[in-house]
């Protein structure tokens, strides 16, 4: 199979690329510099020179392709709280796969994410691949993919767990909570600590990528989580024990000086279960959980 891929030289794509490759497909990633470029050749896949605005050329390379993983997002807008110009730069590009895609009954393979759920309110019990919210910050282009199944596109989308862990990772949230630990001098949890995140190792997800453009039934929705839900002072704790440094409480009104962006979602209560995503395409993640991860000792190497 031809796979166009978005995002293929990110943190993400340098994972899903070689799973894609391993298991015989052929890659074009979409490469918007020459060290983009040159990141997604030494992965050995192939390469188009565009970025996310280029609307004509991911319509011309979905419609070449037998399929399109989409990983990019304009995270540099997102960090500087450019929020909507983040979603509307998604939303466009998906737009122009999907007219690429249309009527072919290929497959487009999604992303969003599992905190979406807990931010439109769902409380008490994990999320599930059957909830779904109708509106909201990247939620709109995640019904949207669904929606494509009844335009004869084998569509789906893997909402990634807010914490994609492993030693790939240089710049997600699991970095930004220790970068804030190194800078304040502690690691810290907000109120008692209890909430929840999930977790996926990236080589799990890549494989679960994989999987989901090989054989999910159109309007999918999947889980990568491998861990349901972490409790956030575990995942502080883990922090401090590697740096050497005390594990506070804060309040919930110091968390966005302490957390910057990151104050609302280091709040949330997010468990996630992936049952249904594990039956319906055998994904069975293998690799160490977050806490052993952050053991591991790479988040904080200098």
């Amino acid at each position: 199979m031809r796979v166009f891929v978005t995002g293929a030289s990110g943190h993400l794509g340098s994972a899903v690329v070689p799973a894609l490759i391993s298991a015989g497909h052929d890659v074009v990633g979409l490469a918007r510099s020459e060290a983009s470029a040159t990141a997604i050749e030494k992965l050995g896949a192939g390469t188009r020179r565009a970025d996310l605005s280029d609307l004509d050329v991911l319509r011309t390379e979905a419609n070449a392709a037998d399929g399109v993983i989409h990983l990019a997002f304009r995270h540099d807008l997102l960090l500087t709280g450019d929020l909507t110009g983040a979603a509307g730069a998604d939303l466009a590009a998906l737009h122009a796969l999907a007219d690429g895609l249309s009527g072919s009954g290929k497959p487009l393979v999604g992303t969003g994410g599992t905190a979406m759920l807990a931010m439109g309110g769902l409380v008490g019990r994990p999320g599930t691949e059957h909830d779904a919210l109708p509106s909201g910050y990247r939620v709109d282009a995640e019904n949207f993919v669904i929606g494509l199944a009844s335009h004869d596109v084998r569509s789906c989308v893997v909402r990634l767990a807010p914490t994609v862990h492993s030693p790939l990772d240089r710049n997600g949230f699991v970095t930004v909570l220790v970068a804030a630990a190194r800078q304040h001098g502690y690691a810290a949890y907000v109120g008692e600590g209890t909430n929840r995140w999930p977790a996926v190792h990236t080589l799990d997800a890549a494989d679960l990528y994989r999987l989901a453009l090989e054989k999910a039934p159109a309007g999918s929705r999947l889980h990568a989580a491998a861990d349901e839900g972490v409790p956030f002072r575990q995942i502080a704790a883990a922090i401090a024990r590697n740096l050497d440094v005390p594990v506070r409480s804060i309040s919930p009104e110091e968390a966005d000086d302490y957390f910057g962006f990151l104050g609302p979602f280091a709040q949330l209560d997010n468990p996630t279960s992936a049952a249904n995503t594990r039956e319906l395409l055998g994904w069975s993640p293998s690799r160490p959980g977050l806490i052993a991860d952050l053991h591991d000792g790479h988040y904080f190497q200098a």
